[in-house]
């Protein structure tokens, strides 16, 4: 399920907002890498330590642990709600910064194929000798080293219909 904007402010504080506002579409793609990187550092402390106040508030309900405060908690209802928003910023950033490797390795990609282009380009058919098996007008073709079948295709099948003819008359008796 989706959170709308209204409850990731009701859930989040001030600073928090902040951090997650730029985690939305417009404002993840005009951040540089570095910036990227730093957010990417922050979203995820807030989402660790946010996760290990909800894990702390189950304890407590459970009576597994003492409780932080004066009394024990009641309910983690509204620290899971951050929680989910935090994860799903680190998503998001996770996202984006696949998809930036991924365009870098393209374009990386694309570079390294230009560059062979213009090596073979620059090259001459000169520089190979004609004795080898590279493709000029064609491979030279290889002789196989496989021993001729010497029998004809329609003698093999005359003897196995045979062969089948004679098992079936043995079954038969």
């Amino acid at each position: 399920m989706s959170i709308s904007r209204r409850q990731e402010d009701r859930a989040l504080d001030k600073a928090e907002q902040e951090l997650v506002a730029n985690t939305h579409h417009p404002a993840l793609q005009d951040l540089a890498d570095k910036e990227l990187s730093s957010l990417t550092k922050l979203v995820r402390e807030r989402r660790d330590k946010a996760r290990d106040d909800v894990q702390r508030r189950k304890r407590e309900i459970r009576g597994k642990a003492a409780p932080k405060g004066t009394s024990a908690a009641t309910s983690a209802t509204g620290n899971k709600i951050k929680l989910e928003v935090l994860a799903a910023a680190v998503k998001r950033l996770n996202t984006e910064r696949s998809r930036r490797e991924r365009m870098a390795a393209q374009l990386s990609q694309a570079e390294l194929s230009r560059r062979a282009l213009t090596l073979k380009q620059a090259s001459t058919d000169e520089d190979t000798p004609a004795n080898t098996r590279h493709a000029h007008k064609g491979m030279r073709e290889v002789a196989s080293t496989r021993p001729k079948n010497l029998v004809r295709p329609m003698e093999l099948g005359r003897q196995r219909k045979a062969a089948a003819v004679a098992q079936a008359k043995r079954d038969s008796r």
